[in-house]
């Protein structure tokens, strides 16, 4: 609502797709999100739409479309922000009062020290963009009350941190970060976060502890451990060694789904000793493991749903007892503490249910101290879901910076938001300087690029949940010929002799896998758009283990963004298409695996 009553402009890198918008973390009760941009389309706020799926914008706000060659909107930026500075349309107030490292970054801009001017031509050259339009782009910033939105996807790209630190040196240089309707936000309304309401108060949490274990990975780094168990990395200023991994317990998670270079994930999980993992379906992860722990699935134990920023309490009272073998997983490590001699330690003398009344006690005391009054846990669990009063309808970010800085510091070591940074710099990270940067991604620069000339984008889709749910109906209706839609550039299929529905095969140096082709001028061209989350399902028969259903990841590099945070790099991946002749080999993915007998026979499928 503050951006439908306060912007002219919004201007989105990466979009603002509605299938991202659905989600909570605890469980989203309201969609807020089509509500706010009908009455952004109502009150006749523009839209552009930087991002190589036009579709990536709900059609009703009839955005404009700019295909920016995937990973050079930091290109775009710079370039948008060096026109301001070059015709005077930057707020040099706000910089002097709410930036530090402003004349750095401005001399970066202008080719200060013999570089290379970061101008409008100069980023046209990169991203493909006219560079008429990029200069006219940043006059309609500056003209109007302007917010700028970067998806989150657009840091998993080589040097993907630098575009989000470019988005707010550009939101910097227009001025208009703490105003309604204008600065920035990252992942606008993703997981029902950005821009939603705050939940009025902490639900109950269970005690964490002290994890006497010290070491940690970045999450894309999980081949890379367990290859290379003790190998030096940098991240984040530090130089860290990887640990030597010799169990690996999965539980709440699928790496065979999110993880980059499935090839290479597939090797790196046979180097430990033994792999253990929960879950409630058979899943590529579960397929690779030793172990694997048949767990209740939430229709299958009580518990109460709460959203990290939703304002509504569900009860969810166990509708069916979980079969087979499946056991709910609190039940499981309780075993495991006792055969391991920490039982009290774990369960403190609860059971399952003991430990869900204390949880709801500390909610309801919580509520209490916020004026809510809330049911005992018998009457939630029997009763229907509860509604909490909206506590913040109106938030405006970074409000309280901009009316007083020095009151209300930024948690950086200035307290003002840095466009030069002296800790980054200080971290001697070559071409991560202390600045938002403009570095060529490998594919780009790549000789591979001429054997593998497009660019592989895969997002959220919006028939699933990552892959849960690949197996129901709305995922499986979205398929074609029961495999993942692959979208390309009518001309680009005109030139493989691709028709819609073909099943094609993606591939390149990493892997391949089969598609449904989609063939759509709403994918630029140069790029083939494969949505993340089709289960992962290789054919053992193929010398190429190749997938069989359409997961992108058997085509995405396992290098990250760069030694500043070690980032998914999913993005910046190349690959080739061509039509597959002949008869396709059917999906396996969604089938359970072949037991094997105590005396080595076949068992039956269950």
């Amino acid at each position: 609502p503050v951006i439908a009553g306060h912007s002219d402009l919004v201007v989105l890198f990466g979009g603002l797709a509605m299938r991202n918008q659905q989600i909570c973390d605890g469980g989203a009760s309201k969609h807020r999100m089509a509500g706010n941009l009908r009455l952004c389309a109502e009150r006749s706020v523009r839209f552009v739409n930087l991002s190589p799926l036009r579709t990536d914008v709900d059609a009703s706000l009839d955005a404009e479309w700019l295909a920016p060659r995937p990973g050079t909107d930091t290109a775009v930026m710079l370039a948008l922000a060096h026109t301001l500075v070059e015709e005077g349309l930057h707020d040099q107030a706000f910089l002097d009062r709410h930036t530090v490292g402003a004349d750095r970054f401005v001399g970066y801009l202008r080719g200060a020290g013999g570089g290379t001017p970061r101008s409008a031509e100069w980023a046209a050259g990169i991203s493909g963009l006219e560079a008429g339009r990029i200069r006219a782009l940043a006059r309609e910033m500056a003209a109007g009350r302007t917010m700028i939105a970067c998806a989150a996807g657009l840091q998993r790209a080589d040097w993907g941190e630098q575009a989000l630190w470019a988005c707010v040196s550009l939101a910097a240089m227009l001025g208009q970060i703490g105003l309604p309707g204008g600065g920035y936000t990252v992942g606008y309304a993703v997981n029902a976060h950005v821009g939603n309401v705050a939940r009025p108060f902490r639900w109950g949490s269970l005690p964490q502890g002290d994890n006497p274990v010290s070491a940690f990975i970045p999450v894309a780094m999980v081949s890379e451990m367990l290859l290379n168990p003790g190998a030096a990395y940098r991240y984040d200023g530090r130089t860290l060694a990887l640990p030597d991994c010799r169990l690996v317990w999965w539980a709440g998670g699928n790496p065979f789904h999110h993880h980059q270079d499935l090839n290479r994930l597939r090797r790196a999980f046979q180097r430990p000793e033994t792999v253990i993992v929960n879950e409630i379906n058979w899943t590529a992860t579960a397929r690779h493991a030793d172990i694997v722990l048949p767990v209740a699935a939430p229709q299958e134990r009580t518990d109460f749903g709460a959203g990290q920023t939703d304002n509504v309490l569900v009860p969810m009272p166990k509708a069916v007892e979980p079969p087979g073998h499946a056991r709910v997983e609190y039940e499981i490590y309780a075993d495991l503490a006792q055969r391991l001699g920490v039982e009290r330690d774990f369960t403190e003398g609860r059971d399952e249910e003991a430990w869900l009344r204390r949880l709801w006690s500390e909610t309801r005391a919580a509520a209490d101290a916020h004026g809510t009054p809330l049911p005992d846990w018998d009457a939630f669990m029997a009763g229907d879901i509860i509604e909490l009063p909206d506590p913040s309808p109106a938030q405006v970010f970074m409000s309280e910076f901009r009316a007083d800085p020095s009151r209300n510091p930024r948690a950086t070591p200035s307290g003002r938001v840095e466009l030069f940074s002296e800790t980054v710099a200080g971290f001697g990270l070559g071409e991560c300087t202390g600045h938002a940067t403009w570095n060529v991604p490998h594919d780009l620069s790549s000789p591979a690029a001429k054997t593998y000339p497009l660019t592989l984008v895969s997002g959220q889709p919006g028939t699933r949940l990552h892959s849960q749910y690949d197996n129901g109906a709305l995922s499986m209706d979205g398929k074609v010929g029961g495999r993942e839609p692959a979208l390309i550039n009518p001309a680009d299929a005109a030139a493989r002799r691709i028709s819609d529905g073909d099943v094609v095969e993606l591939f390149n140096d990493r892997g391949r896998c089969l598609a449904g082709a989609r063939v759509t001028a709403d994918v630029a061209p140069g790029v083939v758009f494969l949505w993340t989350g089709a289960w992962y399902d290789p054919d053992f028969d193929d010398p190429c283990h190749r997938d069989r259903h359409g997961n992108p990841n058997v085509l995405t590099h396992d290098l990250r963004t760069s030694e500043f945070s070690q980032s998914p790099a999913a993005h910046s991946a190349l690959v080739d298409v061509r039509r597959l002749d002949g008869t396709p080999p059917p999906v396996r993915a969604h089938e359970p695996p072949q037991f094997v007998g105590h005396r080595g026979k076949k068992g039956p499928q269950a």
